[in-house]
This record gives C-alpha cells, structure tokens and sequence, in this order.
C-alpha cells in the first residue's frame, strides 16, 4: 500500500474541538514535554498548557486499533476579536527575526500562523538510545511489543510529519500566505527532504537544543511534495474539511 493508504488504514487525524479532546491534547504536552523531557514545569493536572492556546486549533492523531492517542500539535492563530495576540515566535524570539527574509510586523495580522507544541508519546516515538525528542521524523522507533505489532511500528514514522501535513492543510485552508515554525535546523533539512521547503529567518538560539525560526510560504504548502506525500496531504486535508467550518478574517478598518 501506499504511506497514505497505509495512514488512512492506521490513524486517523482529529480537530480537538471539544474539552475532552483538547485535555487529551494537553495531557500528551504534559507527559512529553514535563514529565518526560522536563522542559516545561509539572503541573498537579497533569496538563500543559499556555496563554497561546486560548487562540489555537489542536490536532490529534489517533490510532485506530488501540483508540490510543499517537500525538498532538497546534496551530496558533491570533483570534478575529483581538489580532494583537502574539504567536509563540512572537513572544519568545522576536529579536532572532531576520528582517530581510520575512518581516512579520509588515504582515497582515489574522493572515499568519504558527505551528507549535507537536509532541508524540514515547510509546510511539522513542528511539533505541534516544529519549531527549518530542518527535522523531523519519526514523525507526522501538515500541512495547506488548501493545503494538510490527506493522503498527512500521506507521510510526509517518506520525509526526502526518501532523505537520494536517497543519499545513489547516493553513492552506485558511488561505494563509506564511505560516512560521521554530525547529532545529537539523529537522528542517529532514522536511525539506519530504518536499516542505521552510526557510530559516531568524538566527540560531539555544533551546533546548540549537533552534531557529523558520518560514513556509503558500507557495510552498504542497507543491514541493513528491507523490507519496501528496497523497498523504490530500488524505489529511481531506479529514480536516469534514470536521471544521472556517470563517475568513476581514480586517476591521477606520470609517
């Protein structure tokens, strides 16, 4: 079969519209990036959670034969009401910002995103030897046997780049002409590889690891993609129309 086929037989994404699915979002935060690699403080509710997810739309990747929950991410969205709320980047690393690769205060407020906070459960991340990443891309990774069989494991690695397609699918949808992300730029080179073709515009820092912002232009959301992964975007974007009604942002102006 093909990766989507195989996807679409395995997993199957959904829009955390809902309290309980958006608990189920944070509780995955909280395991990976609190209790697992402690880059985020515990919390006695066992969630992670921020001011930015007020304004975001989660994701959840489920997978089908166990009902287990394989990961989350957020795109974040400054809401209609109030386009002054600040992404992630804009927050945190704002001064790393390359201005002559993209300046984001000449954007268009409500027209950008973010994605952030994409996390896998080490049950279907974890990597022999490897325990100090969220999310793994393209690798092998070493499951209980217990849980999960051999062609369960060999979906994995599909886990995390099904998430960021689904992302992207949301911001194609939206009609976005950026959407912005802070990796290590190691892993872009992986995603680059796959046909997402970010660009770095903001200087490397030290965070948890070296990490840097980089930029996805519309242009770029699918049409860099090789068949496999197009198959895989089509099959995402597909799940996510029958789950969301999305309203354009119409910016307010001055009478």
């Amino acid at each position: 079969m093909t990766v989507a086929e195989n996807f679409e037989q395995y997993f199957s994404l959904k829009v955390a519209n809902t309290p309980e699915l958006k608990q189920e979002s944070y509780r995955i935060r909280h395991q990976v990036y609190s209790e697992e690699l402690g880059w985020e403080p515990t919390r006695p509710d066992g969630m992670e959670t921020d001011e930015c997810d007020a304004y975001s739309i989660a994701l959840l990747l489920q997978h089908k034969r166990t009902g287990h929950y394989a990961g989350t991410a957020r795109l974040v969205l400054p809401p209609p009401h109030d386009l002054t709320k600040k992404l992630p980047f804009e927050l945190h690393c704002l001064e790393s910002v390359n201005k002559e690769v993209i300046d984001p205060s000449t954007l268009t407020r409500g027209t950008f995103g973010e994605i952030s906070r994409l996390a896998v459960p080490a049950e279907f991340r974890r990597r022999v030897g490897e325990k100090n990443q969220s999310f793994v891309i393209n690798e092998n990774v070493a499951s209980s046997p217990d849980i999960f069989t051999d062609e369960d494991r060999r979906n994995f690695p599909n886990i995390a780049i099904g998430l960021y397609l689904g992302v992207i699918a949301l911001v194609n949808m939206c009609h976005h002409p950026h959407m912005f992300v802070v990796v290590e730029p190691r892993l872009n080179k992986r995603l680059r590889r796959l046909g997402l073709h970010f660009k770095q515009c903001g200087c490397e820092l030290d965070y948890h690891g070296t990490r840097a912002l980089f930029v996805l232009d519309q242009s770029d959301y699918y049409t860099k993609l090789n068949v496999e992964m197009l198959n895989l975007f089509k099959l995402v974007e597909n799940q996510l129309r029958e789950q969301l009604i999305l309203y354009p942002v119409i910016p307010l102006t001055k009478e």
